[in-house]
């Protein structure tokens, strides 16, 4: 990963793991929270119905004349205070010295017992299990949540690295088309420049050249500003083929193609610098992948326009990928992967349909059906 691409991975981590990890112990606390008042609950209720139950033997015992016998309730301690006791106590619940303690007047001095104290040390044992429980439950929901907050991360990140991928080859491929035809104009201004004769060979290298810059720049343009507003006219596809096939005659005589139309008068309602840009996207590609002295073929009909090469053409496991952006069909030529994505964006734009059916090695067909 690079460094824009660390940063958002770490910002998702960390923006995650605060977000679900304060969920987490907001989560515990209220558990624990709640856990302890029932535990508080549970505790007086027992100390409380012990004191009533000793309290009702001991009224039983005196007044039926029966020993006195004290049940055994487990984790709980009984005592009972005569009359005589000086220490003073006081009813209620409370704590001291480590216990639960309730202190009961329920006796009403039968056989001499003033109050009835119970008490247990069992809700602070349940207590601190309960903190340890609390404890653990956090530590395993907190790696729980890291190994999930780095899973997904990577599931988030996995497009993002892939289209950053993509950004950087498409970058590099721009640079090295870009390079090309900055190299020619550099070469033919020179040699013109030295020479101090500017003959027809020049003007055309700077031309074509010219021209492959601008290709490039209505395509990026394309891609960066295509949601602008313009309004669609009623075009006249035929007239739009031959503007473009004469933009590229110089390219396509340099490697010896011929370029074969045969058209009719055909409109269609579509913005006409869409309509220039996808013939020349078409175009352009058919003479990048064409072989030197070989034929291109331009059909316009009522109910569609085709561009056929007798290129390289395209293996057909790759026929499904083509109109993908950013995805190149053929290293044999050089290209970023733009061209045919704005052909099929804007054959989706004006309501068209675009398909290609290639032979590796003979050629391929792109047809635009309207």
């Amino acid at each position: 990963m690079n460094s824009l691409e660390k940063r958002s991975f770490y910002s998702f981590v960390c923006l995650y793991l605060g977000s679900t990890l304060l969920f987490v112990f907001l989560s515990a606390y209220l558990y624990y929270t709640a856990q302890k008042s029932s535990l508080e609950s549970e505790t007086y209720y027992k100390l409380e119905h012990l004191a009533d139950h000793i309290s009702g033997l001991i009224i039983k015992a005196h007044m039926m004349g029966e020993t006195l016998e004290l049940p055994e309730e487990k984790g709980f301690e009984y005592e009972l205070i005569s009359l005589g006791e000086k220490k003073q106590y006081k009813e209620g619940y409370f704590v001291e010295d480590g216990y639960k303690v309730v202190v009961s007047a329920g006796p009403r001095e039968h056989l001499n017992v003033k109050y009835v104290i119970v008490k247990t040390k069992t809700y602070f044992t349940k207590l601190a299990q309960l903190q340890q429980f609390v404890a653990l439950l956090i530590l395993v929901s907190i790696f729980v949540v890291v190994v999930i907050s780095f899973v997904l991360a990577k599931l988030f990140m996995r497009p993002i690295h892939q289209r950053m991928e993509q950004i950087e080859e498409f970058i590099q491929d721009v640079s090295h088309e870009l390079n090309t035809p900055i190299t020619a104009l550099k070469m033919s201004a020179s040699r013109a420049i030295t020479k101090g004769v500017y003959d027809g060979k020049i003007l055309k290298n700077i031309s074509i050249s010219t021209k492959q810059l601008e290709t490039i720049y209505q395509s990026l343009t394309y891609l960066n500003f295509s949601d602008k507003k313009e309004p669609k006219e009623l075009v006249d596809l035929a007239t739009v083929v031959q503007r473009v096939v004469a933009y590229y005659e110089e390219l396509s005589s340099a490697k010896k193609i011929d370029i074969i139309v045969q058209t009719q008068e055909k409109k269609i309602e579509i913005i006409p610098s869409r309509a220039e840009l996808l013939l020349s996207n078409l175009l352009s590609n058919a003479i990048k992948y064409s072989m030197p002295e070989s034929r291109i073929t331009i059909h316009l009909t009522q109910e569609y326009l085709s561009i056929k090469d007798e290129g390289v053409g395209i293996a057909k496991e790759k026929l499904d990928e083509v109109f993908k952006l950013y995805s190149r069909e053929s290293s044999v030529a050089g290209g970023f992967g733009v061209g045919l994505s704005i052909v099929k964006q804007i054959c989706d734009e004006f309501a068209m349909e675009v398909e290609v059916t290639s032979t590796l090695g003979e050629g391929s067909e792109f047809r635009v059906h309207f």
